[in-house]
């Protein structure tokens, strides 16, 4: 029993024990883990860096040898032209001044070191700490986001290597830079970079810069000056003073901060160098010199820089590049020879322009100003400070109308009095409002309230993403933008290459002078030419040109930029005139007709041209009530005749469009019906399934009804009308005698005098409205002769002669209808023919009477009515003959007379039954 406690206290030590042992191998397993972890990083980290050190070797293997020539002499590049093998004579030799190191003044180095290598004179050719921030930017940002070179590398890059980001290249670079340290001294190096460097068009080097800048040596450079040098081949045009003094005093500005940063100069001496103006000292404009060697094309060419400056990747233009362009050297000649032309009415008015490809948005030439020659000069093309006025109707105002409402080239707006939603009238340039039109008018035309009816139609963010779509940022899109004021203008190149979209079904492509780059190796290459964009549908492409067209077709009243016309060429276009504002009215001291800004724009399938023409100063303006508002479209004609062919291929009209014939003024609109006036049919475009198919019943002719009940009763010489009318219609009635209109009435009842013996009156009643009218009504009135019939018996010894007038004699028996028995003999004149010849004998005076009459009876084709005084007579009494029964034994059966008509009632073939005359109505009665 004593033993008991003894075994538990050992075996409570044996598990605590036990523990601890436990313990001791999971702490010694988990460490054995991250030895593990470690050693497989170690041992990655050596394999990549004998890796990366073995690929290193390979690459430095392939480096060219250091060549001192090309150290020390910069490598132009060569420009080529859009056919690919025109080189252009532009920065083909470079303007330097060459400068030791023992001559760089101090101050500039210092800003210079500051800005580009602070520490140059530390490191071996490559700056590790510079370096290492360069790659966490890289992994932040993507390989080639922040590069880390040194002067040194600069050097090297620029007389050896391309310029393309890749490894291979950096691990040469390092390797040659590396390899320069080794051969030269510091000095020689950094005297290499200041005599090599790019500093703005074929100027290179500080020591060039200085003179070209400042008109002095680098001796004679002041702190602020030399800040704003060694700012500059960051972006040699982009902060060139002279074009952009704004940015270079900014980044000059930086430059000082840099120096005060790193200990060159003290915060005073920043300050005092930062508030001077950085125009101050800059060379006079009357003394500064041309450094281009030719200024045919140096506006393009600038062009060219700037964009090769704004390209992704660090691409110098002293690297010993070729340079593929977009330029057509004949297309820029012929725009040199328009700005030197005397189209110009004065000596102090501008104009620019850009010729861009429709097809491809390659700028193929640049009108910068009349004279762009020396280094006082402004690139009027690329400015965006000139407001564009009409010519961006089509962009923000009937382009998305079309786009987004598929709305017809036919679509209805109405011109009249209207204001903005503040308040402010709009008026149109004539004062006039024109009423209703469709947009294809209001577009030609250019009037204002319909356009500024369609932006409000279209929305203003809708439109603003229209012309975002077209490279266009208008900024704010208000109601104001539609008339061309909008929050931001754009430039000639800008709207060229807009308008080209438009001619090329709908798809953009980014204006832009450089397609590819060539490095120096000559086989590696960039390619730079912007991707085309689809930017709105082919059919709003085409409907727009089809109105835009008409908006310069001479043959069109009212169209303004009728003056841009060129025979035989299709091309359509737009102007736009911009204007002052009130105060401006007032302190300038101008008329109502005078306008700061004229413009046009035109396009053909192969090119596409927009024109500014203005002066320098808005204080000066032109006058649109004369022929100088035609300044635009007169520049744009001469250039577009000199440049276009015959052969120039016509707008096509996509299968997304169709063509119909519409009434104008119809609302929605409809198809235009046969009856549709000639001056309110119009051809209109329409979106495809968008056409409408309902047809107008405005002017369809539908006949009133006829009056009825017509009737006439005689009295001594005259005869009382009355008919009745169950017509809806608020009509008139129209009453004539013989064809000859008596009288026109309200009433349904005429009264006629002067009835004359012996003669036959033949009434007829119709009902009219302004465009309508009814069949007549008739009624034929037979007034009997007085007894003294023979005494006309004169003619009868004429009349054997001829037998044919057998045949008339039934129609001369009908006005007998008093006497019956002188019709009977008329069926046996066959058997008898003496008495034939006796029975017409006191009709013949009769025949003779009524013969100046028959074509006035002729004249109508009409139906008769029965009159209380004659029923059941024929209109036409001469030439009518029977009642149902069988007509002249000699003739047809069914025939009144011998003209061979079936069932007619006169000898005009008529068909049908009845009293009326045989023009086709029908009746009931005789069988004539």
């Amino acid at each position: 029993m004593s033993e008991k406690p003894v075994s538990r206290e050992q075996r409570r030590k044996a598990i605590e024990q036990q523990k601890k042992k436990s313990n001791k191998k999971e702490k010694k397993t988990g460490g054995s883990w991250f030895k593990r972890i470690f050693m497989a990083v170690v041992l990655i980290g050596l394999i990549g860096f004998i890796c990366g050190a073995g690929l290193f070797a390979y690459y430095a293997s392939s480096a060219p040898e250091i060549d001192e020539e090309l150290l020390r002499d910069p490598i132009s590049p060569t420009f080529i032209a859009a056919d690919g093998k025109t080189e252009i004579p532009y920065m083909t030799a470079e303007n330097r001044t060459y400068v030791n190191y023992e001559d760089i003044p101090k101050v500039l180095e210092d800003a210079i070191l500051a800005t580009e290598d602070n520490r140059f004179y530390k490191h071996s050719g490559i700056d590790v700490i510079r370096l290492g921030g360069a790659v966490i930017a890289n992994i932040t940002g993507g390989f080639g986001s922040q590069g880390a070179s040194t002067i040194t590398q600069q050097v090297i890059k620029n007389s050896f290597l391309s310029n393309d980001k890749t490894l291979k290249r950096k691990a040469q670079e390092a390797y040659l830079a590396f390899q320069l340290e080794r051969k030269y001294e510091k000095e020689e190096i950094f005297e290499m970079y200041f005599n090599k460097i790019l500093m703005s068009g074929n100027i290179y080097g500080f020591g060039t810069a200085a003179e070209y800048f400042y008109g002095k040596p680098l001796a004679e450079l002041e702190l602020h000056e030399a800040a704003t040098l060694a700012g500059m081949p960051q972006s040699p045009n982009g902060y060139n003073p002279f074009k952009n003094p704004d940015r270079a005093e900014t980044r000059r500005n930086v430059v000082l901060s840099l120096m005060e940063q790193h200990g060159k100069i003290t915060k005073e001496e920043k300050e005092a160098a930062q508030a001077i103006p950085l125009e101050d000292s800059l060379l006079k404009k009357e003394d500064r010199k041309q450094t281009a060697a030719t200024g045919e094309f140096t506006a393009f060419m600038e062009m060219v820089e700037d964009e090769i400056e704004s390209l992704d990747g660090d691409i110098s233009l002293d690297e010993g590049l070729t340079i593929y362009t977009t330029l057509d050297p004949t297309v820029q000649k012929a725009v040199n020879k328009a700005m030197a032309s005397d189209l110009f009415f004065d000596e102090e008015v501008e104009s620019a322009m850009t010729i861009v490809d429709t097809k491809t948005g390659g700028i193929r030439a640049i009108g910068a100003g009349r004279d762009y020659s020396g280094d006082v000069r402004r690139n009027y093309a690329i400015s965006r400070d000139r407001v564009i006025g009409s010519t961006i109707k089509p962009l923000i105002d009937y382009g998305p109308a079309i786009e987004k409402m598929n709305w017809s080239t036919g679509q209805t707006v109405v011109d009249e009095p209207y204001s903005y939603e503040g308040g402010q009238e709009i008026r149109n340039v004539d004062g006039e409002f024109l009423g209703p039109m469709t947009i294809r008018e209001a577009l030609y035309r250019s009037r204002n309230i319909p356009a500024v009816k369609t932006l409000q139609e279209v929305g203003f963010k809708e439109a603003s993403k229209f012309a975002k779509r077209l490279g266009l940022d208008f900024g704010n899109v208000y109601e104001s933008a539609a008339l061309g004021s909008p929050e931001k203008n754009i430039s000639t190149v800008e709207m060229a290459g807009a308008f080209a979209a438009f001619g090329n079904s709908g798809e953009f492509t980014e204006p832009h002078t450089v397609t590819k780059i060539v490095f120096r190796d000559g086989t590696t290459e960039q390619v730079v030419q912007p991707e085309p964009v689809q930017a709105m549908k082919d059919s709003t492409a085409y409907m727009v040109t089809d109105m835009l067209r008409d908006a310069v077709d001479p043959n069109i009243p009212g169209a303004t930029g009728k003056e841009a016309a060129i025979s035989g060429l299709d091309l359509a276009g737009k102007t736009g005139t911009s204007n002052y504002t009130a105060k401006e009215y007032s302190d300038y001291n101008l008329d109502a007709s005078s306008a700061p800004d004229v413009w046009f724009a035109g396009y053909t399938t192969d090119y596409s041209i927009s024109v500014w023409s203005g002066y320098p100063s808005r204080k000066y303006a032109i006058d649109t009530a004369s022929n100088e508002r035609l300044l635009a479209q007169r520049l744009f004609k001469q250039v577009m005749s000199d440049i276009s062919s015959s052969d120039t291929a016509g707008f096509k009209k996509p299968e997304s469009v169709v063509e119909k014939t519409i009434e104008l003024g119809s609302t929605p609109l409809k198809l235009a019906s046969p009856f549709t006036p000639l001056y309110l049919r119009k051809t209109e475009l329409f979106v495809r399934g968008e056409e409408p198919q309902q047809v107008s019943e405005k002017f369809i002719q539908k006949d009133l009804a006829v009056p009825s009940g017509l009737r006439a009763n005689v009295e001594g010489n005259s005869v009382n009308l009355s008919w009745s009318y169950s017509g809806s219609q608020d009509v008139a009635f129209e009453v004539a005698v013989n064809g000859s209109t008596l009288t026109t009435t309200g009433d349904t009842g005429y009264t006629f005098n002067g009835l004359e013996p012996g003669t036959s009156y033949t009434f007829t009643v119709i009902a009219f409205t302004d465009d309508q009218h009814s069949k007549p009504a008739s009624v034929t009135v037979e007034v009997a002769a007085v007894e003294e019939e023979p005494v006309e018996e004169e003619p009868v010894e004429e009349e054997p002669v001829e037998e044919e007038p057998v045949e008339e004699e039934p129609v001369e028996e009908e006005p007998a209808e008093e006497e019956p028995a002188e019709e009977e003999p008329a069926e046996e004149e066959p058997a008898e023919e003496e008495p034939a010849e006796e029975e017409p004998a006191e009709e013949e005076p009769a025949e003779e009477e009524p013969a100046e009459e028959e074509p006035a009876k002729e004249e109508k084709s009409e139906k008769k009515d029965d009159s209380a005084s004659r029923s059941g007579q024929s209109e036409n009494p001469d030439e009518n003959k029977g009642n149902g029964k069988q007509g002249n034994e000699n003739q047809e059966k069914g025939n009144g007379n011998g003209n061979q008509g079936k069932g007619n009632g006169n000898g005009n073939q008529g068909k049908g039954n009845g009293n009326g005359n045989g023009n086709e109505n029908s009746g009931n009665g005789n069988g004539n």
